[in-house]
């Protein structure tokens, strides 16, 4: 195991860590109607998170624990602030397996990076879609905002 590949799933580790952590606040305040998706997108989290942890173990790497907590970047009080924290949970977590993919030097890890951020393009587009952003998705998924 390389360095790189150690340190780009310890860096997805810590973005699915955030993920589940956030999808609970998301839940509290998410529509009524956005529950299935909620659950949905909180599972496959949970399950990357999971199959990361798998992996640094199988690689013989720590296994960093999660934070307290994670707090959103502005109040989540009602369903839009939640359905906009979603947006930033899964661009996070794009930029995240995005940056795995590019410094892995595992071609089993650079896969495993480039489905996780195929799943995080899905999810990033519903929350879009659902919050009337057009186009709902990008050309480059997981890309860091350029200043």
């Amino acid at each position: 195991m390389s360095t790189a590949d150690q340190q780009a799933l310890t860096d997805a580790l810590n973005a699915e860590y955030a993920a589940v952590y956030a999808y609970g606040v998301i839940s509290a305040y998410a529509a009524a109607d956005r529950n299935k998706i909620v659950v949905d997108f909180t599972a496959a989290h949970r399950a990357q998170r999971d199959a990361t942890i798998d992996a640094l173990k199988a690689l013989g790497a720590p296994v960093p624990g999660p934070a307290a907590a994670y707090p959103p970047p502005s109040p989540v009080n009602d369903p839009i602030p939640a359905a906009k924290f979603a947006v930033t949970v899964e661009t996070d977590t794009a930029i995240a397996w995005r940056s795995a993919v590019e410094r892995a030097d595992s071609a089993t890890i650079r896969r495993t990076g480039a489905q996780a951020l195929a799943d995080c393009s899905i999810r990033l587009a519903t929350w879009q879609k659902i919050l009337g952003t057009s186009p709902a998705t990008v050309a480059f998924p997981g890309r860091p905002a350029q200043s």
